[in-house]
């Protein structure tokens, strides 16, 4: 009784710059475990899907982070949290030592006798040039880099910008656009260059990354012709020159960013792939799928069992209680996704058709049994299964259970235009995402425009067209990866 809560424990984590791959392994494991997760805006929202289902998430970072009033709440919140006996994990973008005010939540961790880790992040200052094609030093042009904070301090000092001009490195400023006219005439008034390369790069490693190139003379104009906006870095030096020849994340091969409009718990592994192919995955949810409660007390009477998605197999697996029920039932998979996703179970089917159809499946069936047998058909709520047609046509009993709930989600129609703003390709995987995207446009597809729509198969594509869409990819191998086989030309 009156025994002190042990204190919680705290990690100050990189979340590196914008590409979520660039988030370390280790980073990753402790977001995935902590109890609490605090983070600002500059980090992927992909990062986001990481924590655990009870996990508390608390966004603390404004567009403009100058002030300490912020840092403040921060550093308090940190404490209170960590008091309160959680594991709590400070997600910040870049690296928490590289202008991201770590140390002084360090200090305040230190001060209250808090446990704490520092997770170093890929900082911004070396990566973000990386994705724009920029070396920060190359060899005979230069030979050091300057990383400099583009605010003024808090008590208004500027930088000693007589030394800074006499550098010979690279310069690199973080969050300079706000000071950009000071930082240029201050490096022209002591002796820098007019003609000296400048790049300023918009939301660096993200699918939004814009670089635009001047020198000094001429970069203020671009600032203000292109509306620069931050978060945007400046570097200044001979090497944004060598930015044609080393210029590869805006190429054209990677400029396809794919609307992936499924489940979020499915659209992880397609997103992947994605960026696998090198493409660039933004995730906009349409679906939820639910799986339910389904008796199988009683499978024993099947001869066989048919599934017709890796969804119906997962909700299946959640509810039997002794795999040694399915012994010597026959097992049909609609397709090779289907049929990966029993062989996860150690259940390899007996037979998968070649047409990804349910209606092929109920067909196939027949050469495994005989005429009465009873035939389960692992199910959705939507998914076209006419058991009726079935028994008439085969001369046995088929019987459905709905093992899981295709639920559409409207999506805010101005958050739909905000994300399409950058999308080439959106790809459809059933008639219901088809649908719910529809509805949540409230079917204005002119605004579409040139972007390109993949569908999965004939029936997704029958329902594009029947809502006035036209279809420009139709997957042979109905599958998520037959999509991007089309899309990529694989």
């Amino acid at each position: 009784r009156g025994e002190k809560m042990k204190k919680g424990k705290a990690y100050i984590i990189g979340a590196g710059p914008g590409d979520f791959e660039l988030l370390t392994i280790k980073a990753k494991r402790i977001i995935e475990n902590a109890d609490c997760i605090i983070y600002d805006r500059l980090i992927s929202e992909d990062i986001l899907r990481l924590p655990k289902k009870d996990a508390e998430l608390i966004y603390l970072g404004k567009g403009n982070t100058e002030g300490g009033l912020i840092q403040d709440e921060i550093n308090q919140t940190l404490v209170k949290k960590c008091l309160e006996g959680k594991s709590v994990a400070r997600v910040k973008g870049g690296d928490p030592f590289v202008f991201g005010r770590g140390g002084e939540e360090v200090e305040a961790l230190f001060q209250n006798e808090i446990e704490f880790e520092i997770i170093p992040g890929i900082t911004s200052s070396i990566s973000v040039p990386a994705y724009a094609g920029i070396p920060v030093t190359h060899r005979g042009i230069a030979r050091s880099f300057h990383i400099f904070t583009g605010h003024t301090m808090e008590n208004g000092k500027w930088h000693n910008f007589e030394n800074i001009a006499k550098l010979e490195g690279t310069l690199v400023f973080l969050m300079g656009v706000k000071n950009l006219d000071l930082i240029v005439s201050d490096l022209i008034k002591y002796g820098k260059d007019s003609k000296t390369p400048v790049a300023i790069i918009e939301k660096g490693a993200t699918k939004n990354q814009r670089v635009t190139v001047g020198n000094l003379e001429n970069i203020l104009e671009l600032v203000e012709k292109n509306k620069i906006l931050p978060p945007a870095i400046t570097i200044i030096g001979e090497v944004v020159n060598l930015r044609e020849t080393f210029k590869w994340f805006e190429s054209d091969k990677l400029a396809k960013r794919i609307l992936v409009t499924r489940d979020k718990k499915q659209a992880v592994e397609m997103s992947e792939n994605i960026s696998k192919r090198g493409g660039i995955p933004v995730e906009l949810p349409f679906i939820e799928i639910e799986n339910l409660k389904i008796d199988l007390n009683n499978l024993s009477k099947y001869k066989a069992i048919l599934f017709n998605s890796p969804n119906g197999v997962k909700a299946f697996f959640e509810n039997i209680k002794d795999i040694r029920s399915l012994a010597n039932i026959k097992i049909g998979a609609v397709g090779v996704k289907t049929k990966e996703a029993l062989e996860k179970n150690k259940i390899i089917p007996d037979f998968v058709p070649e047409e990804y159809l349910v209606d092929r499946l109920a067909e196939d069936v027949v050469k495994y049994t005989e005429e009465n047998d009873n035939i389960l058909i692992v199910t959705s709520d939507i998914s076209p299964c006419d058991t009726d047609k079935y028994n008439s046509l085969y001369k046995r009993n088929y019987e459905k259970v709905v093992a899981y709930n295709t639920k559409k989600l409207r999506v805010d129609r101005e958050k739909v235009l905000e994300t399409l703003k950058d999308i080439d390709i959106i790809t459809f995987l059933s008639s219901s995402t088809v649908e719910a995207f529809y509805e949540s446009l409230d079917g204005d597809f002119f605004i579409l425009g040139d972007k390109k729509i993949a569908s999965i198969g004939p029936m997704t594509s029958e329902t594009i067209r029947r809502l006035g869409m036209k279809v420009d990819y139709e997957a042979e191998k109905y599958t998520a990866d037959g999509i991007l086989d089309k899309i990529f030309g694989a």
